[in-house]
């Protein structure tokens, strides 16, 4: 007897992108969602699907152009964001919606929602809340979460919106960051995370950087790592980016990748709203409302 779950949809053409629909125990339903195995083949640059949508985080300078549906899953703390999403507003380019399988840490069926709490952001899939400071924007996901913090028109391409500081998570495997301990991850991340936050297309590349940290660190009761560079860009400010793993603490055999990045800029958040983030990471709530206000 086929278990309750999800499984390939016995109705696909064979045409277009596959998907998996939802059996529960006697009968399909009209529940769908994209394959995770066809997810994870999609190139996924900083963020990930962020709520029902879904939206694509891309690192640029201090945090993020969007492209996409927006969520309406935001911090409790954080000041609305623009109803349109900034910048790139091209075709979504992000992975498809739905939520993810138990491998990945979702595990929600039909009926369920996303946990969410009042002042944090949710990354359903690797199990954490991120808290959102005053005046930034948050948003939950099912797979990966997003904070950022004042907008700007992006140096090298000013049809793109920068913000000033921008906290992401994903799993790591989401970033296809496939070392399997908290340090090597972090190692591993961090040029991933310079390039595609201070990068060529928008900052004109990286010129240097600078190792400010490499140390180990406990998240949401995890042993961690984090990786802290500051980086010189040919045009436009320089930048803070740290890469910050450590394992689920919803499974142990799931590695989160954080990514931030923050820039050198008297209107960019400081390095202690950074701490205090990481600080502040939780094991987020087994249920709620799907819905911060």
């Amino acid at each position: 007897m086929t278990p309750p779950g999800w499984h390939p949809d016995p109705g696909h053409s064979g045409i277009g992108p596959v998907q998996e629909r939802w059996w529960d125990g006697s009968r399909w339903t009209d529940q769908l969602r994209p394959s995770p195995a066809t997810v994870r083949r999609r190139r996924i640059r900083i963020g990930a699907g962020i709520a029902a949508g879904v939206v694509l985080l891309a690192a640029v300078g201090g945090g993020a152009y969007m492209l996409g549906d927006r969520s309406d899953d935001r911090g409790g703390s954080a000041a609305d964001a623009p109803a349109g999403p900034p910048g790139a507003s091209a075709s979504p380019r992000g992975p498809g919606g739905g939520q993810g399988d138990e491998e990945d840490g979702g595990g929600q069926g039909p009926g369920q929602q996303m946990p969410s709490e009042d002042g944090y952001a949710t990354d359903a899939a690797s199990g954490i809340s991120i808290p959102v400071p005053d005046g930034w924007t948050g948003q939950s996901g099912p797979i990966g979460a997003g904070l950022t913090t004042g907008e700007y028109a992006c140096p090298g391409d000013e049809s793109q919106t920068c913000v000033r500081g921008g906290v992401f998570s994903a799993p790591a495997q989401a970033l296809k960051v496939e070392a399997t301990t908290a340090k090597a991850a972090a190692e591993a991340d961090i040029e991933a995370n310079a390039e595609e936050s201070y990068g060529e297309k928008v900052y004109g590349g990286i010129t240097s950087h600078e190792e400010l940290k490499s140390e180990a660190v406990t998240v949401a009761g995890q042993k961690g790592y984090r990786v802290r560079w500051k980086v010189v860009t040919k045009n436009g400010d320089d930048g803070y980016v740290e890469s910050l793993a450590f394992p689920s603490p919803r499974s142990a055999d799931m590695l989160v990748v954080v990514r931030s990045g923050f820039d050198v800029h008297d209107k960019a958040p400081k390095l202690s709203v950074l701490d205090d983030i990481t600080e502040g990471i939780k094991k987020a709530a087994s249920a709620g409302s799907g819905r911060t206000t």
